[in-house]
């Protein structure tokens, strides 16, 4: 399959089938990825991985507590919540991309270019393996609970968290604007 078409036919996909992702095949994944392009070579990134149950379950109630202030969550009857959280434990694996914080902007705006570069590499790597995903920057990735219980440290931040899992359905594609409509010529 040439990039193209892996770029043209990659999807956001949010139901998953019961299949794991095998460790093996998630490192392989990354380590393909990290060949994104990044200024002086600073690696910014790293990551963290849930894919037993007992760490799935701990991320998603990571989540619930860090979110809990939000009023829409307040609101949500507690079948509906524990209805979420199972939905939640039940997609196969997470993977939270961590960046290190850069006091200098310049240097910031750098390296978030390159750890977004590197997830979009993960993820056309593994829709080539027929695994798909979502890159969700849910409220939570912001909190103090949620980045502590997930040992992110002081002078980092989460870019996202990528819930991904084998599919049987593929999305269709929605309509893109060409770039031509988008582009000035100077």
């Amino acid at each position: 399959m040439s990039i193209a078409v892996t770029i043209r036919e990659r999807r956001s996909i949010r139901q998953f089938n019961e299949k794991p992702i095998a460790p093996d095949m998630l490192l392989q994944l990354l380590n393909d990825a990290v060949w994104a392009p990044n200024h002086g070579l600073r690696e910014p990134w790293r990551f963290i991985v849930a894919e037993r149950m007992e760490a799935k379950v701990r991320l998603v109630d990571l989540m619930m507590e860090s979110m809990g202030h939000l009023k829409r969550l307040k609101l949500m009857p507690g079948k509906l919540k524990q209805m979420m959280k199972l939905n939640y434990s039940k997609i196969p694996a997470y993977l939270i991309v961590v960046m290190k914080a850069d006091k200098d902007a310049h240097k910031q705006e750098e390296d978030y270019g390159a750890v977004s570069c590197l997830i979009q590499n993960f993820q056309l790597l593994a829709w080539e393996q027929g695994i798909g995903m979502v890159w969700s920057t849910l409220e939570c990735i912001h909190s103090p609970i949620f980045c502590e219980g997930l040992g992110v440290k002081s002078g980092e931040r989460i870019v996202g968290i990528l819930l991904m899992g084998y599919y049987d359905k593929i999305p269709k594609a929605k309509p893109r604007t060409p770039a031509e409509k988008k582009l000035t010529v100077l």
